[in-house]
């Protein structure tokens, strides 16, 4: 059922059958380390390039998810998966040996929000039974695109955030087993003009709001009814500045508020400066700590709202602003 103009309420909540997460080593020594389900210590997982490396980060990690609960790809519909890499190459090595139809998406850091929406309207509409939504980043391939090869060795200024190697992957179903999918908002394209690409907090913290904003005004509900509302990837900088947006419309989220690249690393020990970015960085925070906080009851409605930065290098250096997006699902045990 469609509630306003950017938000879909299932009639039938959409299952989020299983759930799995793979990172780095840096991510592993970081506060959630425990949580994650695999660590890879060797940077290029055993390839000799950072671009196969990242491709075979997501491989594994969707290979260990169909392990996990006991599911063949024969029994997959589709998989919707994306990545930072000029024309997602990453998942197109990655899957192009599962033989299942496949959407390459792109929505920068929202990129797994945006593939769970997209899987979710699917199964609701009796067009699939189960989905897979996945997505991986790699610190070196985002530096040696977006920035500077590694062994330039450039300085980092404090907003500028640390790309995350690490991968998440779910299967979505029509189970009536949860966590479950009850509403979906889908953000539209903000662009306030920022133009610093070193501060992507700052760029994606307005589209975080606005979905945000949107959300609670189609559904009917406040900042009260989750038991936490999670961003990613605005960090510490864009985490405040999403504060301090919704305040101003009459909203206080910091009693139950965090964000998945402000939480990831210890900033100032690990020297991720203002936390951790990349699509797989929400995606591993949400497979590997919150897909198992709602197992275990700890919280029973999420409101799970990743961000993206729509930049590219071309762009970049164009001198263009950076647009971003937000997508938000709502998440309930």
């Amino acid at each position: 059922m469609k509630l306003g103009r950017q938000t879909v309420e299932f009639e039938k909540p959409i299952s989020i059958e299983c759930a799995y997460s793979s990172v780095g080593k840096k991510e592993a020594d970081g506060p959630f380390g425990n949580y994650f389900d695999k660590v890879f210590d060797d940077e290029l997982i055993g390839k000799d390039t950072w671009e196969k490396a990242e491709s075979e980060l997501l491989k594994e990690t969707i290979i260990s998810l169909m392990q996990k609960n006991k599911t063949a790809f024969s029994d997959i519909d589709y998989i919707f998966s994306g990545d930072l890499l000029n024309q997602c190459t990453s998942t197109s090595f990655a899957i192009k040996d599962f033989n299942v139809p496949h959407f390459g998406i792109f929505g920068a850091c929202s990129t797994f929000s945006e593939g769970i929406s997209l899987g979710s309207f699917l199964i609701s509409g009796g067009f699939a039974k189960k989905v897979i939504c996945a997505t991986s980043s790699h610190f070196c391939t985002a530096e040696k695109q977006f920035r500077y090869p590694i062994e330039y060795g450039s300085a980092r200024c404090p907003t500028s955030q640390w790309t995350v190697t690490g991968s998440g992957a779910v299967i979505l179903s029509d189970a009536n087993k949860g966590p479950f999918v009850t509403h979906i908002t889908t953000g539209k394209i903000m662009d306030l003009g920022v133009t610093d690409a070193n501060n992507m907090g700052a760029a994606m913290a307005p589209a975080a709001a606005d979905t945000i904003l949107a959300h609670f005004k189609e559904t009917g509900r406040d900042e009260k009814y989750y038991d936490l509302i999670v961003t990613g990837d605005l960090g510490s900088v864009g985490m405040k500045l999403n504060i301090d947006l919704l305040k101003k419309e009459g909203i206080d989220i910091s009693n139950n508020y965090n964000d998945c690249g402000n939480m990831i690393f210890n900033q100032k020990e690990q020297s991720a400066k203002a936390g951790g970015s990349g699509c797989g960085c929400c995606a591993s925070m949400f497979c590997g700590y919150f897909y198992k906080k709602l197992l275990e009851g700890e919280y029973k409605n999420i409101l799970f709202v990743p961000t993206g930065a729509l930049l590219s290098p071309i762009s970049a250096l164009q001198g263009e602003s950076i647009p971003s997006i937000a997508h938000a699902v709502a998440i309930t045990m």
